[in-house]
């Protein structure tokens, strides 16, 4: 066969999966209850702080990027992993989020989409969050093939195939869950997490601070998730207009 046909015919199929996908349907969000209630702005309140972390943070891994010059050309001195980053003594990337305590509020999805790009072989935002029923647009700004494969145990897996650099694709988390894990089936390195939840009460820290505004009256557990170190909880309590201030550390591994 003629090979310019088979990279045509390689490239309408990348093309055609990555337009359908794979397992990427997900069933309907649930509809809100029929005596849910709605947080009053004028009374709510909110929490904030700061996730710390005590000790040496570990030296960040060192990415091997040769099985794809595209990679290397986008990082000619090397590349490490940003699993564990640390500033200025707060942890970044952990994801804060009110597990517990909002009973029958319901919330509306947003419109827009949660955007989530891979440049520069890697995924951008390496942690975030998404509401049930809100589009997450995924884009490859590379010059290179990435391979989306995304889902968890509560929303069902996706895979997509985005051959060529400009090409998107848009899912839909139907079910909360923390978290729900990305990858690329072509580079191994490359990871992303998202919290889903059916209401705005998360943050993901960047130099360890994060804020949930406009929490109605009441009392919570906040959990603080980090990939490499777990979990953490707190209850607070929020009395109307109140300001609380939370702090989580977590702290280095014991040699």
């Amino acid at each position: 066969m003629n090979r310019a046909l088979k990279v045509g015919g390689f490239i309408a199929v990348a093309v055609a999966l990555a337009a359908a996908g794979c397992g990427g349907g997900q069933p309907p969000a649930p509809a809100p209850a029929a005596d849910a209630k709605r947080v009053d702005p004028a009374t709510a309140g909110s929490v904030s702080g700061k996730v710390s972390f005590e000790g040496t943070a570990p030296a960040p891994a060192a990415i091997k990027l040769e099985s794809d010059p595209a990679c290397v050309r986008e990082h000619p001195n090397g590349m490490t992993a940003d699993s564990v980053v640390v500033s200025n003594g707060g942890l970044d990337n952990v994801f804060v989020y009110v597990k517990d305590g909002l009973g029958n509020y319901a919330f509306d999805a947003p419109a827009g989409p949660v955007k989530l790009d891979q440049k520069g072989c890697r995924y951008t935002p390496h942690v975030f969050g998404v509401r049930t029923g809100q589009p997450i647009e995924i884009s490859n700004s590379d010059q290179t093939m990435h391979n989306v494969h995304g889902g968890g145990t509560a929303n069902r897996q996706f895979n997509y195939s985005q051959a060529l650099q400009g090409m998107k694709n848009t899912t839909t988390f139907t079910a909360p869950e923390v978290m729900v894990r990305f990858k690329c089936n072509v580079h191994g390195w490359m990871e992303a997490y998202a919290g889903v939840l059916p209401h705005p009460y998360f943050a993901v820290t960047a130099g360890g601070a994060f804020e949930l505004n406009d929490l109605p009256a009441g009392t919570y557990t906040i959990e603080a998730w980090h990939e490499k170190f777990g979990t953490q909880t707190q209850s607070v309590t929020v009395a109307p207009k109140e300001a609380k201030t939370l702090t989580f550390t977590f702290k280095a591994a014991t040699p």
